[in-house]
């Protein structure tokens, strides 16, 4: 089914820059009321904003989620999207880089410790307000009071300032050691002199199997667009009784698995409900 769904979304994506939005008529929708992040309360005086619910879907689906949760964002982050996990996988790229001392790109022979932090933030894009020994790094982000509260992608900052890594989990960093050495992943080896969060951590991703199509197929009745989508893909448009809510997850999987094949009207008529479902 990740396919088909991932067909839907190329095509609105086609279209979006062409096709001004549909209007999407809706009965008494109220806007969702803002709520804390990573805490979910049903009321039954707020609902949410018409397509949300199938928007949450089918990014639920397809495994899409946002790549950093605003609630981790610390002061002073360097990026609000750019995850710890994010620079820990960067930095990764350069295990078995020999050290070499001033380095900070794989032109210069290799990288010392806090060139290994520059080069793994400047491949993610970051280079403002990244300095560039470690001593300068061990200012930056927010401060972590313990070893035990780090979390990936934190800087390591040990003996005085003179030497840096990037905590990568289970008390291990990856750094780049002395000369001699290589970029390597190994304990924290000494009490820390500072801890640094400079990045948010990746927000929950919520698995395909998390999610039903069943619940695909209600968040997708949840709007007239929805149910106008409902139809075309399940190949029941103007058939006499049927109704969005008894359409079954079955079905829905296998009009999606389809979707792919054809450029009919159909198929348009189809992705102008979805894109008016999800706005």
């Amino acid at each position: 089914m990740t396919g088909g769904v991932a067909a839907v979304q190329a095509r609105i994506a086609e279209i979006r820059a062409y096709v001004e939005p549909v209007a999407v008529a809706t009965t008494s929708a109220t806007p969702a009321t803002s709520a804390t992040t990573g805490s979910v309360a049903a009321t039954t005086s707020a609902t949410a904003a018409p397509g949300t619910g199938f928007a949450a879907a089918l990014a639920q689906v397809t495994g899409a989620a946002p790549a950093a949760d605003p609630a981790t964002v610390p002061a002073g982050a360097l990026s609000t999207t750019v995850t710890g996990q994010d620079l820990v996988e960067s930095a990764k790229k350069y295990l078995g880089t020999p050290y070499v001392w001033g380095g900070e790109s794989l032109a210069e022979g290799g990288l010392d410790c806090s060139g290994l932090v520059l080069r793994s933030l400047a491949d993610l894009g970051i280079t403002s307000g990244v300095p560039r020994v470690a001593r300068d790094q061990a200012t930056i982000g927010q401060e972590v009071p313990s070893l035990a509260e780090a979390l990936p992608g934190d800087l390591v900052v040990l003996s005085g300032g003179k030497h840096i890594g990037i905590y990568v989990g289970d008390g291990q960093m990856i750094d780049a050691p002395k000369p001699g050495k290589s970029v390597t992943i190994r304990d924290v080896y000494a009490e820390p002199t500072t801890i640094r969060r400079v990045l948010p951590q990746q927000a929950a991703t919520p698995t395909a199997t998390a999610l039903s199509s069943d619940a695909l197929s209600s968040a997708l009745a949840s709007t007239s667009a929805g149910q106008n989508a409902l139809a075309l893909l399940t190949g029941s448009a103007g058939a006499t009784g049927s109704s969005p809510a008894a359409l079954t997850g079955g079905s829905l999987t296998s009009a999606l698995q389809r979707l792919g094949a054809g450029s009919t009207s159909t198929t348009s008529s189809l992705l102008t409900s979805l894109w008016g479902a999800a706005s």
